[in-house]
């Protein structure tokens, strides 16, 4: 298709600390420019990412960092303006403020993009408008999901979104990808702390690693409390940069997914982390939610772990060959369907596929004053 002009408004790109959403844009930009279309990030310029931007200056598109809403709107109005494609994104600071402004402003098409939906939901249930307002849902041409499956639908039945179309997370396989390095570890762990995920991560990891003190394990990632308690055998890394993240996957004999449990609920909701794991070829180990066997096949794909028995039955019991065909599996279904390219072709679709809708009603609207004309005449 032709290059389109699009304009992003999203949590951070140029920091990856404390958030799963820069590494999703940064795939996604830069498949977007490698097809050649004109792509301008804005970011609001936070001080606790300002202190950790792994990085300030990305090499796809352009980024511009703006202080408050009233310097996103004065400098930035009449890019959004003329842009084929304006999107807001989950967790956006004011972002009820930003995206009632986007609607008003942009003469393109409009979308949200939700990199939390089922988080979304549950706030919206409760009345909470931190990034978005029930009443705008309906105004955006389309709402951009990393979740798919039945809640979809209910974001149409409930909150009156026109299109709701599932745009995953990816991987991109310039970045991750198997390489010989030393195994550091039997299992790891990459995510920030949750409360509601750190039961998953007893349960599958530290009490495995209990059972088992001459294996070795990994758990990466910011904002656990210093009241936890690790076991001798488990390392402890307190952030990894993108760029550390194919060594870290690639230095475990396994690695461990853990999720959310508004996204265990919703189903449907494969995280950055889960697609990365697999197209750097590590053998994952997984909790279970409605939907993950449809992007990976149990057993072959992926594992399932219910508990710390399942984890010692997997690390102690699989042969190694066993081991490495899970990974090169995983592998191969990433590569024939979740990367950066494969979201870059369903977006590109589904703007197509909005713009024609738009010609359509376009056309009607004229013929429609047309008919009303000659009327009246």
């Amino acid at each position: 298709m032709s290059a389109l002009s699009i304009v992003f408004i999203g949590l951070s790109i140029t920091s990856s600390w404390g958030n799963g959403h820069a590494t999703t844009y940064r795939s996604l930009i830069g498949a977007l420019a490698k097809r050649g279309h004109d792509v301008l990030f804005l970011e609001r310029d936070l001080p606790w990412y300002a202190d950790s931007r792994d990085l300030p200056h990305p090499p796809y598109g352009r980024t511009c960092l703006y202080r408050n809403l009233r310097e996103l709107e004065r400098r930035f109005s009449a890019a959004v303006a003329q842009a084929d494609l304006v999107v807001v994104g989950s967790y956006v600071p004011e972002g009820v403020e930003v995206g009632r402004w986007v609607i008003d402003t942009a003469r393109g098409i409009t979308a949200f993009y939700d990199i939390d939906t089922p988080v979304t939901v549950a706030k919206l249930d409760r009345g909470d408008k931190e990034y978005l307002s029930a009443d705008q849902i309906p105004l955006y041409d389309l709402y951009l999901s990393f979740t798919g499956g039945p809640l979809l639908a209910r974001l149409a039945h409930d909150y009156g979104a026109r299109r709701p179309l599932p745009l995953y997370c990816s991987a991109d396989p310039d970045l991750y990808f198997p390489e010989p390095v030393e195994r550091s570890w039997d299992l790891g762990y990459l995510g920030t702390y949750s409360a509601d995920r750190q039961p998953g991560l007893e349960r599958r990891l530290l009490a495995v690693a209990r059972r088992l003190p001459e294996h070795r394990f990994a758990v990466a990632g910011p904002q656990y409390p210093d009241s936890l308690t690790w076991p001798r055998n488990v390392t402890r890394i307190e952030h990894l940069a993108p760029g550390e993240h194919r060594r870290f996957y690639n230095a475990q004999r396994f690695t461990l997914n853990l999720t959310r449990q508004e996204m265990v609920r919703a189903g449907w909701s494969p995280s950055v982390r889960l697609f990365e794991a697999a197209a750097a070829g590590a053998p994952i180990i997984s909790d279970w939610w409605e939907g993950l066997d449809r992007l990976f096949e149990p057993d072959r794909e992926i594992l399932i772990a219910n508990d710390a028995d399942d984890v010692v039955r997997f690390l102690t019991e699989i042969p190694e060959a066993r081991r490495r065909a899970i990974g090169f599996a995983a592998r191969r279904r990433v590569l024939s369907a979740h990367t950066a390219a494969h979201r870059t072709a369903e977006l590109e679709h589904y703007v197509r596929t909005e713009q024609s809708r738009a010609a359509v009603r376009s056309a009607i609207g004229r013929a429609r004053t047309a008919t009303m004309a000659a009327n009246k005449a």
